[in-house]
């Protein structure tokens, strides 16, 4: 076997440029580029090692500048979400601080089960140069990095100490991404002076590798025993969740939806499988779930889970599937999630399970009344979603109106990016989705800042379709600046910038649970008071996106944002439409319960008052046993 004598980041490069996945026959590069942001850490390493790739294009690996390091994690999440989790990037990023800004990235990453690769820079292996600028000194060992920070966060870590550790760390982390039961953030820590280091690596290293992304075929007898109960149903649920769009199981999910009956609630990441104005869809179930959905769900007497996580928002914390005798039927990839609830568990991939329940289902259906009952349900449903978009609500328009608008001038294709504040809440009742990419809220992690650096992903995934980017003025001021990059990029995103002036989402919360929207607002300190209810603070988030770089559209009203989403689909750069919405809703009817815990005794009637009505609640919670 031959030899290359290459650096250790060298070789990485050329290895990860050679990388693939397959599923049913489609193979697409896995790791199409990398992001980063060079420091000392990594720029004679991983910087040359893709600037020598780009000059003598002995491996095609781009390289793509980012602005801040969280935000490059959160636009390759969004990229492989975008891609069913079979491509993502991989993220460069210096010493200490530049890799540290990784985590939250990292833990979003591995909470939503969507891959990508980390590439943190670490200290010196040899530790001739110790203490380094930006190393941690830690008095219990003198392997101890910040980089082990990663380690809880991660589905895979390992740290390169050596040039020739590489070959099967590198190999044990693309296993890792292409695993539908294990992926999330996959950490390989790069010591700075290693990644310069040559080593006679073998040819075969960089051969051209093909990962194959299976469909784990379900049991026999498992499918038997769920059709049995599902066979016995008389109030039947579905709570579609991402496995059903990540498995592209959308087809067959409506067609057993049709010939059985059953209706299909959605959580976040499974909206759109199922269009919303097919007979069978009942809308976002959970915490902020829709009228049709929580009503099945209270008497729902089987719930069939395909691909979902049961989240607490999902079940309400367990409290919005009502019926004592409730039972389950998980269709999961992962026994973790399959055998929640104590189901019966179906292990599977999500479209080979929903074909094998309907072939055991093909002579079965649910009774008349039920199909009628969705129906009414849908209807009140839809009576619900209307009162909420044409409210007439003044002098500031209500956010679930622009939500009303945005739903009228956007198409059936274009992505709608969201993940914190009160937006989730209002989309999941309201947002109405017939393509499962569509919708695109990171409700897992749900991180403020998320949202533009995720535009710049799901872009770059899908060019073709119109990526509208809505967020709060709370996650703007998070992370802003991946602006930038999408103009330096040539990236043509709409970010619609709802701006209120503080926490609608957590003020409403505050407010219901007796804290008095303490801290939630964005005002100058009132005299010496420790309250910031002051005048509004004179901010122009408007004149900051346009600093960025981006095309900037007022609006005022609802007429107003309806004519500036026009000229924005229009335009051909990143252009950000800035509205004023009423901090305080109102927001859509609440159908369900959220358990946040209040203060049991407290001085002020506000929170004594909330936790009367939190101990109620509390009374309806329960495990499904």
């Amino acid at each position: 076997m031959g030899t290359v004598r290459l650096t250790t980041a060298q070789a990485l490069v050329r290895f990860l440029a050679n990388q693939y996945s397959e599923r049913d026959g489609q193979e697409q590069r896995l790791i199409p580029g990398v992001w980063g942001i060079f420091g000392h850490g990594n720029v004679a390493g991983v910087g040359q090692a893709l600037l020598q790739a780009a000059v003598t294009e002995e491996a095609d690996l781009p390289y793509y500048l980012a602005r801040n390091e969280q935000g490059m994690v959160h636009a390759s999440v969004a990229y492989a979400k975008m891609r069913d989790r079979l491509a993502t990037f991989a993220c460069t990023a210096s010493t200490g601080p530049g890799s540290t800004n990784m985590i939250t990235g990292a833990a979003l990453a591995t909470t939503n089960r969507i891959p990508v690769l980390l590439l943190p820079s670490d200290m010196f292996a040899t530790r001739a140069a110790d203490p380094v600028l930006q190393q941690l000194e830690d008095t219990r060992g003198g392997d101890v990095t910040v980089n082990d920070a990663f380690r809880a966060v991660s589905k895979y870590f390992d740290r390169v100490s050596r040039p020739e550790q590489l070959i099967p760390a590198a190999l044990a982390a693309m296993r890792v991404l292409t695993d539908p039961v294990e992926t999330g953030a996959v950490t390989l820590a790069l010591p700075q002076d290693v990644q310069a280091e040559a080593h006679d690596w073998p040819v075969d290293f960089f051969r051209r590798r093909v990962w194959r992304v299976g469909r784990p075929v379900p049991e026999p007898a498992a499918v038997q025993r769920a059709a049995r109960l599902l066979r016995g149903a008389r109030k039947p649920l579905i709570v579609a969740g991402g496995g059903a769009v990540y498995s592209g199981a959308e087809t067959e999910l409506r067609a057993f939806a049709e010939a059985t009956g059953i209706p299909v609630a959605d959580t976040h990441a499974g909206k759109g499988a199922v269009p919303w104005d097919h007979p069978c869809a009942v809308g976002g179930i959970g915490s902020t779930g829709s009228y049709a959905a929580n009503e099945l769900a209270k008497e729902a007497d089987v719930v069939l889970g395909i691909g979902t996580r049961y989240s607490d928002f999902t079940t309400a914390s367990h409290t919005v599937f009502g019926n004592p005798d409730v039972m389950f039927v998980n269709l999961n990839v992962a026994r973790l999630d399959a055998v929640k609830h104590s189901a019966e568990p179906l292990v599977a991939d999500a479209r080979l399970g929903i074909q094998a329940l309907a072939g055991a289902l093909t002579d079965w259906e649910v009774d008349p009344s039920c199909r009628e009952r969705t129906r009414r349900l849908v209807a009140r449903t839809r009576e619900i979603e209307e009162e909420c978009f044409h409210r007439g609500h003044g002098p500031l328009p209500a956010q679930t109106e622009i939500l009303g608008a945005l739903n009228q001038v956007l198409d059936d294709r274009a992505v709608v990016i969201n993940a914190a504040g009160s937006l989730p809440g209002d989309l999941q009742q309201l947002w109405r989705a017939r393509d499962p990419k569509a919708y695109h809220v990171e409700y897992a992690y749900s991180c403020m800042g998320y949202e533009v650096a995720a535009g710049v992903g799901a872009k770059m995934a899908d060019p073709s379709r119109e990526v509208v980017v809505l967020v709060g003025d709370g996650s703007y001021l998070m992370m802003a600046q991946e602006i930038v990059t999408m103009v330096s990029e040539g990236l043509k995103v709409v970010i619609v910038l709802v701006q209120n002036h503080g926490f609608a989402s957590i003020g409403a919360l505050s407010e219901s649970l007796g804290s008095q929207r303490f801290g939630t607002k964005y005002r100058y300190r009132d005299g010496g008071s420790g309250l910031l209810d002051g005048d509004v603070l004179p901010v122009d988030l408007a004149a900051n996106a346009s600093s960025l770089g981006a095309d900037v559209l007022h609006a005022t009203s609802v007429d107003d944002f309806r004519a500036a989403m026009e000229k924005a689909k229009a335009a051909s750069r990143t252009t950000v439409v800035h509205v004023e919405t009423d901090l305080y809703g109102p927001n859509p009817p609440g159908h369900g319960w959220w358990d946040v815990p209040v203060s049991e005794v407290s001085a002020l009637d506000t929170t004594r008052a909330a936790y009367d009505t939190y101990a109620a609640h509390k009374q309806t919670q329960r495990h499904y046993l």
